[in-house]
């Protein structure tokens, strides 16, 4: 198939501007970098804070507007760079890139650093794939190089039902650990037990959180991962053991706090090329899902972030094609 000259995107026109379609053009590529036809984009609550300039303050980058804002997303490689022995025309891959210079997921095609770039894994569908990376690699190194969690260790996944947390459940599990999930509504529950968790209960029954996490021997909780912070949240750490850890990824707020002896520590999902290899293991270990609860077209981009504030499971998602 021919690469157009052209392609439709949801941009930007200054940082707090609305999100709206525009017609802009193909980027280019350098000789190490590879162009994909975009199939599937995450949908986060970290694309309002991209919106703001956030992502470009952060990373220092300088913005060239119409900005193209995602964060993550999936599909076909259409071309590749001189330089780039990795991939060739026609596979399917995904990544994650903040702030990418020539453009967000949340357009038809994408340039891209070949480094940045993964086949994707196991039998993931391109929407899942598309809807995965930023959630999975938070969860990944949220339970791994900030939690250090090892086999037999039990651990709380708090917002269980949410994106990164259905993720973490998963990843904790292949793990070796104990999967204690506390999930939202009895919907959340039902999924949490489907992938996996060993307790689960309804974070909105809150007396019944600390019910069940007793069931855990060893004096409490080894280990929590936290994806949303406030009163519940807090009081739900008390089930962690003495020198027990805890964490949580930077954007949580308010920030969890624990009793004394219990450790609290942030951290940022910048991945490294172990943390993507690592994560495709654990992901081709057996059965994995995504769980997609809606996918919206591009042109409704905006309507797309605002349903954030909606209870859902799992992950929502951009289909640009």
């Amino acid at each position: 198939m021919p690469i157009p000259q052209q392609m439709q995107a949801a941009a930007i026109y200054q940082f707090g501007g609305a999100v709206e379609p525009h017609t802009l053009p193909v980027p280019d590529i350098e000789a190490d970098e590879v162009l994909i036809r975009v199939e599937a984009a995450g949908v986060g609550v970290w694309d309002s804070f991209e919106r703001e300039g956030g992502f470009a303050k952060m990373m220092g980058t300088k913005p060239r507007f119409p900005y193209v804002p995602g964060s993550d997303g999936a599909g076909t490689i259409v071309a590749v760079g001189k330089d780039v022995k990795r991939f060739a025309e026609g596979d399917r891959v995904y990544a994650m890139a903040l702030a990418n210079p020539k453009g967000g997921f949340h357009a038809q095609y994408i340039a891209l650093k070949a480094e940045q770039v993964s086949k994707i894994p196991g039998k993931l569908s391109i929407e899942q794939a598309g809807a995965m990376p930023v959630d999975a690699i938070t969860a990944l190194m949220g339970l791994d190089d900030t939690l250090g969690l090892k086999r037999g260790e039990s651990v709380m996944i708090f917002g269980a039902s949410g994106g990164i947390g259905h993720l973490a459940v998963q990843l904790a599990k292949r793990m070796g650990a104990r999967v204690f999930a506390v999930a939202s509504g009895r919907d959340g529950v039902e999924l949490a037990q489907r992938l996996g968790a060993d307790a689960k209960v309804d974070g909105h029954e809150e007396e019944k959180v600390l019910e069940v996490a007793s069931q855990f021997p060893n004096d409490g909780i080894d280990a929590a991962l936290m994806t949303s912070g406030g009163e519940a949240a807090d009081r739900a750490l008390s089930a962690i053991r003495e020198g027990g850890r805890v964490a949580f990824p930077h954007g949580v707020e308010p920030e969890p706090k624990a009793r004394a002896g219990v450790s609290v520590k942030g951290y940022d999902g910048t991945p490294t090329a172990q943390t993507i290899e690592k994560l495709n293991r654990l992901i081709e270990a057996g059965p994995f899902e995504v769980h997609v609860a809606r996918t919206f077209p591009l042109e409704q981009a905006a309507a797309a972030e605002r349903a954030l504030d909606e209870h859902y499971l799992g992950k929502l998602a951009l289909v640009p094609n």
